[in-house]
């Protein structure tokens, strides 16, 4: 992750503040938290003592966390009433969005956000200051931040085709590998009479080669759907005689199944042929 850069090194002071003039942003909350570890590092601040204080931001008459957030809910699990931070300087202290965007990076990168939180963290960052901006701040690619936005990152002109045209998480992977709306449009007008499950497989294609042709992207999504499991009744009879090959040939009764089928197809006039091993 590439780090911010600050004009001089970040400088902070060791100060003891009241646990109730700190503030979570609340678009960096990792609801989340996992109580059981949260636990686990009470009871270790509780018989070692806190090791890494809490770093925050004074803001008016409040502290902005910008990292610790798990460190100060084992602190609140303890009922601490004043706890030491890490204070930032006036010198290097973040400006509002920097100071948003570091409390999200907190909790996107140490906490393990689940991707639900995760969503609704970036899609409340990117609102306010733009897609652009917001990936810059937050240190990831703008093809990892829409990722993370979903389908709020898809523009309203590709948004407008769903449930019509596409469905959501179609439009959300068309924008994903196609950032570019005019261009999404057009591919929009091309998958929109294919069968839902072909096109499904189209825009998997295309994610992973948004240069292709749409002609390859259209032979590659049919041959995505042939590879598929099929489900064949035999007779008593039938079945018997499938395993005692499997048995004579020490295989499994699937594995002999698919090359008595693949022989079929590949020699539909070719007669009887073994199913066994290749000699």
């Amino acid at each position: 992750m590439r780090q911010r850069r600050f004009k001089s090194p970040i400088a902070y002071r060791l100060r003891e503040i009241p646990v109730k003039q700190i503030r979570v942003w609340k678009d960096a909350q990792a609801r989340g938290l996992d109580r059981k570890g949260i636990a686990e590092l009470a009871r270790s601040i509780r018989n070692e003592g806190l090791q890494n204080p809490p770093m925050v931001q004074k803001q008016g008459r409040e502290y902005l966390l910008m990292s610790g957030q798990r460190r100060l809910a084992a602190l609140k699990r303890l009922r601490a009433k004043k706890i030491p931070a890490l204070v930032l300087t006036a010198s290097t202290r973040y400006d509002l969005d920097d100071a948003r965007a570091a409390s999200v990076v907190e909790n996107l990168h140490r906490n393990k956000m689940n991707p639900r939180d995760m969503t609704r963290a970036c899609v409340d960052i990117a609102g306010s200051m733009g897609k652009t901006k917001a990936a810059q701040l937050l240190g990831i690619a703008p093809q990892t931040l829409r990722s993370f936005l979903g389908f709020a990152a898809v523009p309203e002109k590709i948004k407008a085709c769903v449930p019509q045209k596409l469905t959501r998480n179609d439009a959300t992977r068309l924008y994903q590998a196609v950032p570019n709306v005019s261009k999404a449009l057009k591919i929009v007008d091309r998958v929109e009479p294919l069968e839902p499950r072909l096109r499904g497989r189209y825009l998997r294609a295309l994610t992973a080669s948004p240069k292709a042709t749409h002609r390859t992207l259209l032979e590659r999504a049919k041959r995505g759907l042939l590879r598929q499991k099929i489900t064949v009744t035999l007779s008593k009879t039938n079945a018997k005689k499938l395993q005692k090959m499997a048995a004579d040939e020490d295989r499994d009764v699937s594995k002999v199944a698919d090359a008595i089928i693949r022989n079929h197809l590949n020699n539909p006039k070719g007669g009887k042929r073994r199913a066994g091993r290749r000699k």
